[in-house]
């Protein structure tokens, strides 16, 4: 029985353009190791779609003066685009606003209500009284107190990095209309993080092989202790709580939805359900999430880790009909030039744009070669036209071009029979022998840079190969000899 995999990618959120560091991080390793394992005749199937609730798309919508929905359709297919382009193969790319996604949000969201997992709590949030909204954390704006920024959000000063909390910020208002905001009080269900951790971090424990940086962020938040956390939003926009769960908990449901870093991983979940459907066969997503022999992995970014290796698996396992992530392997961040990669600053590389100007293999050869597996990474137009041009061309092209001008002019276009064997053949043999499963093996331990560098190695030698058979002299002096080179040389293929 051929290998059964899920994989995913962290879902792109829809209110702006991919960038060079979301493909590093989340997306050209995942494309990578699915690619492998279908040539391999693994039973994979590999999805994504757009993460499309939550405050900044909110934000973003009343900045133009439109409607949220105006902004993650937008956005949804010009993402969709450029994944395409890009040549990700998805065998599904969903969004998170589909009829499908709120229905199965809401039943999960039932389910674990029903078990009686959730906590209600009752505390002051800001509220704008002028916009009559609750204000998450990124819809409030003030002074920062550690650098004097008078533009933090309530969760984060993008220009120094603290983390903050709104009541942190000096002088505070509303990212909606600038007023002052109150305290006002608000109810909300809780996941009880604490009451799972001794369960996952058993589950943790069986896991020594994940990435370290994976690894050490987990420990870090055991260490300090598992806290409850929110599921529910006061805001207008997002999967809204089910009636029946509010009126069974007294709770008024209006304006009320679930927290997007609840939804958004049910969106693994729900795609692959609209993935079943538009195959025919309705239940056939069962056979990844609710299979014990899956191996599911969740290619992200390391600022997901903490909702993909703590937060989404609890929910899964107080669920109880889900399968668990094999493995996380999470990336650091690629920066640009020296300097971090900034949407709210328009300092990035953006996909669109790239596409418009260069040509695909180009940019994944180059980030493929220089992805942050294991420490950030640094992508800068010198080294990528270095990469093109010295490796890509000069390298890998250049024996290509050069073995198959050979075999059509020489051999009619087709592969020649092999005869005897030297000693550099036979090297050139036993390379061709053991790369496969040494490649091989590197991708699926997520160690692409690796299985770039091997791989380039081995065009090199055959370059080297080549040059050493001096073909363009055998093919007079001993055509047997000439034969066995070329037939060699297409072997690489």
């Amino acid at each position: 029985m051929p290998e059964k995999i899920l994989v995913t990618s962290a879902l792109p959120y829809a209110n702006g353009p991919i960038h060079l560091g979301h493909l590093a991080g989340a997306y050209l390793p995942a494309d990578i190791f699915v690619r492998y394992h279908r040539l391999k005749g693994s039973d994979i199937i590999y999805i994504c779609g757009s993460d499309e609730h939550g405050v900044p798309i909110m934000l973003k919508a009343r900045t133009e003066n439109v409607s949220p929905q105006q902004i993650v359709d937008r956005y949804h297919e010009m993402n969709k685009k450029s994944f395409e382009e890009f040549g990700m193969s998805f065998d599904y790319y969903g969004r998170t606003s589909s009829t499908v996604h709120h229905e199965v949000s809401s039943d999960f969201f039932r389910t674990l209500a029903e078990k009686g997992e959730f906590i209600l709590k009752t505390e002051e949030q800001l509220y704008d009284p002028k916009a009559k909204i609750f204000l998450a954390d990124r819809f409030i704006k003030g002074t920062c107190p550690a650098c004097s920024n008078p533009d933090a959000y309530g969760d984060q000063c993008e220009k120094c990095g603290t983390s903050l909390s709104p009541k942190e910020l000096i002088n505070p208002r509303s990212a909606i209309t600038d007023a002052e905001p109150v305290a006002k009080e608000t109810t909300h269900w809780y996941l009880p993080l604490a009451k799972y951790q001794k369960q996952l971090e058993k589950w943790i424990d069986a896991h020594p092989e994940w990435k370290s940086n994976v690894l050490g962020q987990i420990q870090s938040w055991f260490k300090s202790g598992l806290n409850d956390r929110a599921v529910t939003r006061d805001l207008p926009w997002g999967v809204s709580i089910p009636e029946d769960v509010a009126k069974k908990y007294n709770v008024d449901a209006e304006g009320k939805v679930l927290y997007v870093w609840f939804d958004a991983p049910i969106g693994y979940i729900s795609a692959t359900k609209e993935w079943a459907q538009a195959k025919g066969n309705e239940n056939l997503w069962k056979e990844y999430w609710q299979n014990k022999d899956t191996r599911l992995v969740h290619f992200i970014g390391k600022d997901n880790i903490v909702f993909h290796c703590i937060i989404f698996p609890a929910m899964l396992m107080v669920h109880g009909n889900f399968v668990l992530p094999q493995n996380v392997p999470a990336n650091e961040f690629l920066n640009l030039e020296g300097n971090k990669l900034s949407t709210s600053r328009n300092y990035a590389v953006w996909l669109n744009d790239y596409l418009q100007k260069f040509e695909v293999d180009s940019l994944r050869y180059a980030l493929a070669c220089n992805l942050p597996e294991t420490k950030d990474a640094d992508f800068s137009w010198k080294e990528f036209q270095a990469r093109h041009n010295n490796e890509l061309a000069d390298i890998l092209g250049n024996f290509i071009n050069r073995t198959l001008i050979f075999a059509h002019k020489y051999f009619k276009g087709k592969v020649p029979d092999a005869g005897q064997t030297d000693n550099l053949d036979k090297e050139l043999i036993d390379k061709i022998i053991h790369a496969p499963a040494a490649l091989g093996k590197l991708i699926d331990n997520y160690q692409n840079r690796f299985y770039v560098r091997d791989l380039m190695e081995l065009a090199r030698f055959a370059n080297k190969y080549f040059n050493d058979k001096e073909p363009w002299k055998t093919r007079n002096s001993d055509p047997q000899v000439c034969a066995t080179t070329i037939h060699l040389c297409c072997l690489l293929y």
